[in-house]
């Protein structure tokens, strides 16, 4: 059996959008692999923010999944999660997680965000002489800054907390080479100990989608251009501008349809709004199935960011777009992440942030170069998964980043039992 890693983060299964499924994926895929893999996560709440079925109260506290042992510890899930509410969330996470029964494992592995329980997950680490690989999957300080939701001082410190965090793993793991080059640039760690890993994707193509049929199930006219948009609604997506985009299409009597599915801080409002927008609708998330079948069964499949965001993210809805080989309409700015994965992979084209009637015309022009082709342009995206983003090339670049760890660090007597958190 391989050696042990333990695994802990905010987020996991049976969440099925957003970070969950790479943690999950790869504790999975270690596991099938040999690895001898445990896992301290919180209560699943994401993107409702609002703990699952079946999981309220410490209920499920432990659970094995895809042969991984799973446990839980409990924390609050705000329902107004603002930045003061989450860090508080995350903080008390990370007293929790660090409280729990690890077991001596050769590695631990702590995915941010969420980072101040990253934090507190490293200094019991540090204590023990147990090596850290930090999986980043999104940049606090670069989220902070481009969305403007924290002043110059918070963002300061921010920066101050994460780079010195980072800094003092004995790895970085990073999704995107962008990632690399900033966390190496604005926050000062060591290029040897930074490895680029990229995020593969987790749904399959739909080989079975009655396209009629489910556009029938959902009220969608064969004749409208449906333009779907999956994952989180918030502040960093500006989904209000896909809402005055609608606005657009009904006033000039464009056959354009905006579809939002899934959940976020600002759902409720775009639902609000959704009332009085007859080429708007807002649909809760769905499971894999039907979701893999949403991205068949649409037209145009949009990443829509705010303004000014060039750096913080890469969509991991991308990837699973890429999959159902649909046009990619990207309203982001030029110089973005996503703005250099839709090119790579030539799936489709960009259009400015923050332009309702860009969105608009974009989706036009996109559908109908599709259209027109008979699907030969903007359909890059599966070669690209194939070529880029596959799972295989993902856990062979992460293996290589444990070993790594590994070999930098303390190995402890090993154990072979998974014990569950202390509360």
């Amino acid at each position: 059996m391989g050696q042990r890693v333990l695994f802990i983060g905010l987020n996991y299964a049976p969440e099925h959008t957003g970070i969950a499924p790479y943690t999950s994926g790869m504790a999975h895929t270690l596991t099938a692999a040999g690895w001898d893999v445990g896992v301290v996560t919180g209560l699943p709440h994401y993107p409702q923010w609002q703990v699952h079925a079946g999981y309220e109260r410490g209920n499920r506290n432990r659970d094995i999944i895809n042969g991984v042992p799973v446990a839980r510890v409990p924390h609050p899930v705000p329902r107004n999660a603002g930045l003061a509410r989450r860090l508080g969330m995350e903080i008390m996470f990370g007293l929790r997680a660090a409280r729990a029964r690890w077991n001596n494992p050769d590695a631990v592995v702590v995915v941010s965000p969420a980072l101040f329980a990253s934090v507190i997950v490293r200094l019991r680490a540090k204590y023990h002489g147990i090596p850290v690989l930090a999986w980043v999957q999104d940049i606090y300080t670069a989220g902070l800054t481009e969305t403007g939701s924290a002043g110059g001082f918070a963002t300061r410190a921010m920066r101050a907390v994460e780079g010195r965090f980072l800094r003092s793993c004995e790895a970085t793991v990073v999704i995107h080479d962008r990632f690399a080059q900033y966390v190496q640039r604005e926050l000062g760690v060591d290029p040897a100990r930074v490895h680029t890993v990229r995020n593969w994707t987790h749904i399959g193509p739909s080989t079975h989608v009655d396209t009629a049929t489910l556009r029938e199930r959902f009220g969608w006219p064969m004749e409208d251009i449906v333009v779907l948009h999956t994952g989180n609604m918030g502040a960093k997506q500006d989904l209000a501008n896909v809402v005055a985009a609608a606005a657009r299409a009904d006033q000039s009597g464009a056959p354009v349809r905006f579809v939002l599915v899934g959940g976020g801080r600002q759902r409720p409002l775009l639902e609000e709004l959704a009332a009085h927008a007859p080429r708007l609708e807002v649909l809760p998330s769905v499971d894999d199935e039907t979701y893999s079948a949403l991205l068949g069964a649409a037209d145009v499949l949009l990443v829509h960011e705010r303004p000014g965001v060039t750096e913080m993210c890469v969509p991991s809805k991308l990837t699973s777009y890429f999959t159902a080989g649909r046009p990619v309409l990207a309203a982001v700015e030029a110089h973005s992440p996503s703005a250099f994965e839709v090119a790579s992979a030539d799936a489709g084209m960009r259009v400015p942030p923050g332009d309702p009637q860009a969105l608009v015309a974009g989706a036009l022009t996109l559908h109908g170069e599709w259209v027109e082709s008979g699907g030969t342009r903007h359909n890059g995206g599966a070669r690209y998964v194939r070529e880029v983003l596959s799972r295989d090339a993902a856990t062979k670049a992460f293996i290589a980043a444990l070993n790594a760890v590994r070999a930098s660090g303390h190995a402890p007597t090993r154990t072979t039992t998974f014990a569950t958190p202390t509360n």
